[in-house]
């Protein structure tokens, strides 16, 4: 309690606001001290207030979930935003994300403009795509003007083109940018190889693709989406690879090792609860961590009854006893890692403030206590589908039809008497 209740005489109040429960300085809390250096930051010094611009960055911060962390990230180094922001609020800096264009592409750099971008001050705008844009113009300048211009076309309307529509999704995870900028080297590598030999990408042969790949083995599966493209647009008809035929999944984890890995996902205290809930939606559910890191907190609902229902698709499936607690309590303190105060809307808020967390930060906590998701999440298909008519599990937890059939034919369940017993329902 504090010390007015406890009829004492206060020690830690601060001399400024009266709180005692964020004692900071000398005589004042760590929040005074944030608005007082914000608002030397942010001030214009043409109106004497803060920057219009930069209200919506003031107000996000002064009013953080932790008013400590925000003064550590001010003047931690290389203190990039104790820099920035003062030149950006008296006028010597531009506000927009042409502005950081000519700055290092490093991490506190890229912090500052995803927070700008999160708190409204600039644009909703894809940093990992303008930073793949700077990426390419850089791999591009090695090569001759002909190949820089074809790959160039590639890379822009074809490997970015669907790096934006994951975007536009909700869908664009590090992962993603990771393989467009594998798939680019990929005909970079295969480019300079043919240069070396006088021949061009566009007269290839298939040959001559045969001898690269004979001398760069592994190098096939990146090409495949380079060179259906030069097809497509007539630019090289002449050279492929084949498209490896679907294989069955493997099924690694039995069903006893699965449940004992659920278990210790309900139970196991040492485990970070996002991890658990992460883990507990692939091995009960079947999902990809590449779905579980970008759901939205809207798809959890808490019923009037206290039932916790989760909407993997269209569908919301009622968690069961553990699980359903589990998430009670996420939500109650999603413990987002970023500086700013707003959630976003995402279920697992990440680092990066508007972001979620990524992929890989899931899959490292999991590793680390013996589950492979991946691998549990083959066994937990295998088990549903074994169990749920195929159409019924496509729409319960957001697979294609296609998948869900497979799976049934995996799990040898043939469900067509259950379609015609729906067909005359």
């Amino acid at each position: 309690m504090c010390a007015g209740c406890a009829g004492e005489v206060s020690v830690y109040a601060c001399a400024e606001c009266g709180r005692e429960d964020d004692h900071y300085g000398v005589n004042r809390c760590a929040r005074c001290i944030v608005t007082e250096r914000l608002t030397g930051m942010l001030t214009d010094p043409t109106t004497g207030r803060i920057h219009v611009r930069l209200q919506p960055l003031y107000d996000e911060l002064v009013v953080a979930r932790r008013a400590q962390s925000v003064i550590t990230w001010l003047q931690k180094p290389p203190g990039t935003a104790a820099r920035l922001l003062p030149r950006m609020a008296s006028g010597q800096m531009p506000i927009s994300h042409e502005a950081f264009r000519s700055l290092p592409a490093d991490r506190s750099h890229n912090y500052l403009h995803h927070l700008l971008t999160a708190t409204g001050v600039l644009p909703a705008h894809d940093v990992p795509i303008e930073l793949m844009a700077r990426w390419l113009e850089d791999k591009l300048a090695d090569l001759g003007s002909d190949e820089a211009a074809l790959i160039g076309r590639y890379a822009r309307w074809h490997v970015l083109g669907y790096l934006r529509d994951a975007a536009g999704r909700g869908q664009l995870s590090m992962g993603g940018v990771y393989a467009a900028r594998s798939k680019v080297n990929a005909a970079i590598r295969l480019a300079l190889w043919a240069d070396a030999r006088g021949l061009t990408l566009a007269a290839l042969t298939q040959g001559q693709l045969e001898e690269y790949l004979v001398e760069h083995p592994g190098a096939g599966t990146a090409l495949q989406g380079f060179l259906g493209w030069l097809r497509r647009t007539r630019t090289n008809p002449h050279v492929r690879i084949p498209w490896p035929e679907s294989t069955t999944p493997d099924v690694l984890v039995s069903d006893a090792d699965r449940w004992k890995q659920i278990d210790q996902l309900l139970h196991d205290e040492t485990i970070i609860l996002y991890a658990r809930i992460g883990g507990l939606f692939a091995l009960l559910f079947a999902q990809p961590l590449a779905t579980i890191i970008t759901m939205r907190a809207d798809q959890v609902t808490i019923t009037d009854d206290g039932r916790v229902l989760v909407a993997f698709d269209t569908l919301p499936i009622e968690m069961p006893p553990g699980l359903d607690e589990l998430l009670r309590r996420h939500l109650s303190r999603p413990g987002a890692a970023s500086i700013a105060s707003s959630e976003h809307g995402w279920l697992f808020p990440g680092r990066n403030p508007g972001h979620h967390l990524v992929r890989e930060g899931f899959r490292l906590n999991l590793v680390a206590h013996g589950i492979r998701p991946g691998r549990s999440r083959h066994a937990a298909m295998f088990a549903l589908a074994a169990e749920v008519p195929a159409p019924v599990l496509a729409e319960l937890i957001g697979v294609a039809d296609k998948t869900a059939a497979k799976w049934a034919a995996l799990a040898a369940r043939d469900w067509r008497s259950y379609l015609n017993n729906r067909a005359d329902t």
